[in-house]
């Protein structure tokens, strides 16, 4: 997969709108979105953790070209902590658990609209990567 654009973005957000998915782009994704110059390889989405918004994430992502199996759309509607998918048309991590933060609607309540994206507060995604404490994200 090639490197996280700005289209994506725009198809993730427009799949996610049509569906009523709450939602926050995160990690370095959300950082991008914010203007911060850097590159990924996937899109990160903090996803609110309700079965309601499981089935409509699992809807958007096929509108989106993916392909979710029986034991991923489970994994979803039940809000696993995270799931990868690398089957559609680029890669995509749901987090339900993000490290550094306990609550969706916490976050929530703290998001940036950037252009229609709603994006994790930047203070919030650079304390999820420090609790995370991976070396690539030092």
């Amino acid at each position: 997969m090639g490197a996280f654009e700005y289209s994506q973005a725009r198809e993730i957000r427009d799949a996610m709108r049509r569906h009523g998915v709450r939602y926050l782009f995160i990690g370095k994704s959300g950082a991008i979105l914010l203007g911060f110059p850097d590159t990924t390889q996937d899109t990160d989405l903090f996803v609110d953790r309700s079965s309601e918004n499981g089935r409509a994430v699992v809807a958007a992502l096929n509108d989106l070209g993916f392909v979710i199996t029986d034991e991923q759309t489970g994994e979803i509607v039940r809000g696993k902590d995270f799931i990868q998918l690398k089957s559609g048309p680029f890669d995509i991590d749901l987090i339900f658990s993000p490290d550094g933060i306990e609550r969706f609607e916490d976050a929530w309540r703290r998001r940036v609209d950037v252009e229609g994206f709603p994006v994790r507060y930047l203070d919030d995604i650079i304390d999820s990567k420090q609790a995370a404490n991976r070396q690539r994200d030092r």
